[in-house]
């Protein structure tokens, strides 16, 4: 066998025994609606886009914003860090959570249709405190002590 094909055989072999994998990747969250600078979202190590338990990263001249699935938008401003820990959007089955955290640095909210539907099931974090949301525009700044 040639040294191609026997590549070509490789990486189909790879492609099929990773198609399992791929196959049960949940629907993405949300999508990056701007960005400039250096900006990143961070899923176990890599640089990918928006699912639930990702971090999105900006450097010292990024910024991102973000539309979840629900409309919510959020944007985070430079040298900043907001973890999407949890986020369930099916109105018609009744499950609709959406937990930010705020890790560091700048950001904004302005909430969507979970807040509108289920207000309780929405949360923001901060290293300090626990916001509730009834519907509302805000703006957050975590800073190092």
């Amino acid at each position: 066998m040639g040294r191609n094909l026997r590549l070509w055989v490789v990486a189909c072999a790879c492609l099929m025994a990773a198609t399992p994998a791929l196959a049960q990747q949940p629907a993405p969250a949300g999508r990056i609606k701007v960005v400039s600078g250096d900006a990143v979202i961070v899923r176990g190590g890599n640089t990918l886009p928006v699912y639930q338990s990702d971090s999105l990263r900006t450097g010292k001249d990024g910024r991102v914003g973000v539309t979840l699935g629900d409309d919510t938008q959020v944007s985070i401003g430079p040298a900043s860090e907001v973890r999407l820990d949890s986020f369930v959007y099916d109105p018609g089955q009744g499950q609709l959570a959406l937990v930010l955290k705020f890790i560091r640095g700048t950001a904004a909210y302005v909430s969507g249709q979970i807040a509108k539907l289920a207000p309780d099931a929405v949360r923001l974090e901060t290293p300090a405190a626990i916001v509730g949301v009834r519907g509302t525009t805000l703006a957050v700044e975590v800073t190092s002590d």
